[in-house]
């Protein structure tokens, strides 16, 4: 194995050299994707959704609540709707988030003492962008709403405390823990480049294996002196082959990381230090995975099928998106399967909640074990390929 490694570090080294694309997929494409992905997010905040007023009122409250809407930071309305066709169409373009709808006798039923209605259009099926205008609709409309009601009592001569008491009797007192400002910079786009990352590695192992098998060069790889090695000297071999997209993924997507935190001047409460002791284990375990797909299938084409049918839905079901918990059994256990669920914790705990470390201690155990037990199903694939000189040259 001592001599192995070296040797396959060099042959691969002289390959990717010979390969400018190859070499791109594992160095500079990774990062300029991770740090794509940090720009999108850049913002953190999502503000100035558009939303479009239809006012069938056109009344001085109804005047008086559009522009509370256009001086909330999280809404712009961008458009003034005349009929139920504008409306739609503002909807199915895509030109409006939502519609809101201001109906006839809207100032008319407030002054009467009755119950006024302001109707929300808007989209369910984008839930971010809904459940934003939702809230911010809530507080405008809530706050006209309480103004009103304090004027028509402090007119009957009700003392500020006392009309202050009865506008909200029962008061609910949220206190966030993390990620205070919700911002999606922090919780989205730095999960969202390790997953990023996740994929690429899978591809890049499945890749540097796969194609020695299609080349038929697994060979002249692993038997470089005509004879059959045994297992140390092929996990060297094949540890030296994936070293170097190992390091260059990592150091890839720990730039991008330091970036969010480092560079945009955001605390981290836990340790760096184990998020890229994790990362590191990440790549190592997805790497390791997608030569094992390639060895035991001797197969490039099944391996890169292999590699993205298991990693590119990683995140949807690593319990970011959709809580883990609220996932039917046979799906969470899919979930718990996927070192990158693990992964998305140990980065949560320590960028999100300062864990102590101890306490995300068996997620890196748990990763750099899967990462070695793949390792040695590839080990053991490649020793049955080596035997299976009729493979070789397969799609």
């Amino acid at each position: 194995m001592d001599a192995a490694l070296p040797a396959s570090l060099r042959r691969e080294w002289r390959l990717l050299r010979g390969r400018p694309l190859d070499l791109a997929m594992v160095s500079w494409v990774p990062l300029l994707a991770a740090l794509l992905l940090a720009w999108i997010f850049s913002a953190g905040l999502p503000q100035r959704l558009p939303v479009a007023v239809w006012d069938q009122d056109h009344s001085a409250l109804s005047r008086r609540l559009v522009r509370m809407l256009e001086a909330t930071p999280g809404l712009a309305v961008r458009q003034q709707l005349l009929n139920a066709g504008e409306a739609q169409w503002a909807l199915q373009a895509m030109s409006a988030y939502a519609v809101v709808q201001l109906p006839p006798g809207f100032e008319r039923d407030l002054k009467r003492g009755a119950a006024a209605q302001v109707v929300l259009l808007h989209d369910a099926q984008l839930a971010t962008h809904s459940s934003l205008i939702q809230r911010d609709l809530r507080q405008v409309v809530g706050t006209l709403s309480a103004g009103i009601e304090m004027q028509a009592r402090a007119k009957r001569g009700e003392p500020r405390q006392v009309l202050q008491l009865r506008t909200e009797p029962v008061r609910t007192q949220l206190v966030p823990l993390f990620n205070v400002s919700t911002n999606y910079e922090q919780f989205l786009a730095a999960l969202l480049i390790p997953a990023l990352l996740h994929i690429l590695a899978m591809t890049a192992g499945a890749w540097s294996v796969g194609r020695e098998l299609r080349d038929r060069t697994l060979g002249e790889w692993l038997a470089a002196d005509g004879r059959a090695p045994g297992w140390p000297g092929v996990l060297g071999a094949l540890a030296g082959k994936l070293l170097l997209p190992w390091a260059s993924l990592t150091a890839s997507g720990l730039l991008a990381l330091l970036w969010l935190t480092v560079g945009r001047g955001w605390a981290v409460p836990g340790s760096l230090a184990w998020v890229a002791l994790g990362l590191a284990a990440l790549v190592a375990a997805s790497l390791a995975a997608g030569a094992g797909l390639a060895a035991l299938t001797l197969s490039l084409r099944t391996a890169l099928s292999g590699a993205g049918l298991l990693s590119a839905p990683a995140f949807a079901f690593s319990g970011v998106g959709f809580p883990l918990l609220a996932m039917p059994a046979s799906a969470r256990g899919w979930a718990l399967s996927m070192p990158y669920t693990h992964y998305a914790r140990l980065q949560i705990e320590q960028f999100q909640m300062g864990t102590p470390v101890v306490q995300s201690l068996p997620v890196l155990c748990g990763l750099a074990l899967a990462a070695l037990v793949l390792m040695l199903l590839a080990t053991a694939g490649l020793c049955r390929g080596l035997r299976r000189p009729d493979k070789w040259g397969a799609r």
